[in-house]
């Protein structure tokens, strides 16, 4: 659980980097940005803060914003009724995202996986991103992120989202946030 007042001042450092990015924001979308802390109670190691503009029954834009070093924890968009899954193309804006996927695993990973929760790491396979690079992450896919020492804003493209209804390794997380009034 989190407050509002951490929740309002997440809001205002996730509309910060965004602008330095470029990308220019009204009043209703630095209103409407969801900080996903995941139950964690720890969310400048596992967390990110996130805008939809549009999600729909056919497809969904979003901005990811992670601080320097958080990381969003390993999870998948599996199949809902006859939908295969969400697929998600990410394109970095700023900053450097590690991304990790199922595939062949690297020796050893530049992220540093957040202590206490090693177990629910599980793929390996390293996708580095830049300003200007994108990934594609297939449905129903393993996968977790997280970015480079200055933070990342990441750019997502993908089919309907469905956030309550994606897998998480780690059985401690709630996806969709609880606030606590002050």
């Amino acid at each position: 659980m989190i407050k509002r007042s951490a929740v309002k001042k997440i809001q205002a450092k996730v509309a910060e980097m965004m602008s330095r990015a470029g990308i220019i924001l009204t009043d209703t979308d630095k209103a409407n940005i969801e900080v996903a802390e995941f139950g964690l109670d720890e969310f400048e190691r596992q967390g990110l803060g996130l805008l939809t503009y549009e999600n729909n029954n056919r497809y969904c834009a979003k901005e990811l914003v992670l601080w320097p070093g958080q990381t969003c924890p390993e999870h998948r968009h599996p199949p809902v009724e006859a939908d295969p899954g969400k697929m998600e193309t990410f394109r970095c804006r700023a900053g450097r995202v590690f991304l990790y996927v199922e595939g062949a695993p690297v020796a050893k990973v530049q992220a540093n996986i957040p202590t206490g929760s090693e177990a629910y790491y599980h793929v390996k396979h390293e996708i580095k991103l830049r300003p200007g690079e994108q990934y594609t992450i297939p449905p129903n896919t393993w996968h977790w992120f997280q970015a480079g020492p200055e933070g990342a804003v990441v750019s997502e493209f993908s089919s309907t989202s469905r956030d309550e209804k994606d897998q998480y390794r780690d059985p401690r997380i709630e996806r969709i946030p609880k606030i606590e009034e002050d």
